[in-house]
């Protein structure tokens, strides 16, 4: 499955996070609530990644062949920290999304904050994320408090009494449905993206995320993670 959310303009600007074409992406529609969702956007050498990955992705889907040479951005700007754009699917000798969860969460010094629609963790992520709070680091996931798979949501609520035993803080997103896909530490680094905090998204899905260092744009992502609680 295809679950990357990318769009490029001209080579030049991209957008990646968890929003989708539709009419609940922007409460057209509220039929779980008001719907929570995050993007980034990124301009100049960073958005090459996201258009290498369209582009590879629609070559393994058509006859279509394609030189890149003539999809490289034309513009420059200027850049407060590191963005690294990339991409994940089940065809990797490894998980580079959980891979980079766990880096995260392993090396959190004060505070890690995640957002996720879905929690059906492996037990690599659930040790991490137990062993981060019991070291004192401040650990929280929000969730929706209004499913939109009663399934996924019951399954998703199984993992919190482990969690919270631990002193993980646990939110649910009380105005309707989380659908962001961020983690945010420290301060200093983040990623954001389309990967669910779930087996599907590490191990099946094609997926694209963004990691961000020391940017201006992790404190924004900060106070929004901050909003949802």
């Amino acid at each position: 499955r295809d679950h990357r959310k990318i769009t490029v303009i001209d080579g030049n600007v991209g957008f990646v996070g968890g929003i989708n074409l539709a009419d609940e992406y922007i409460n057209r529609t509220h039929k779980f609530g008001y719907w929570k969702d995050a993007s980034i956007i990124l301009r100049g050498a960073a958005v090459w990644n996201l258009t290498f990955l369209f582009l590879e992705m629609w070559q393994s889907s058509s006859d279509e062949v394609f030189d890149y040479d003539l999809y490289y951005p034309t513009e420059t700007y200027p850049t407060d920290g590191f963005v690294q754009p990339f991409g994940d699917g089940p065809h990797d000798a490894h998980q580079s999304i959980e891979m980079v969860y766990m880096q995260i969460i392993n090396n959190a010094k004060r505070y890690v904050y995640i957002t996720t629609p879905y929690l059906i963790i492996d037990h690599e992520i659930a040790t991490a994320l137990k062993l981060a709070a019991l070291s004192g680091v401040d650990v929280r996931i929000m969730m929706p408090h209004i499913p939109d798979k009663k399934l996924i949501y019951m399954v998703s609520k199984s993992y919190y009494p482990e969690l919270l035993k631990a002193g993980v803080k646990i939110y649910e997103y009380l105005p309707g449905f989380l659908h962001s896909k961020m983690i945010v530490s420290d301060d200093e680094v983040a990623m954001i993206g389309t990967a669910n905090l779930d087996y599907r998204s590490f191990y099946l899905h094609f997926e694209v995320s963004c990691y961000l260092y020391r940017t201006s744009s992790i404190m924004q992502m900060r106070e929004d993670a901050i909003k949802c609680l």
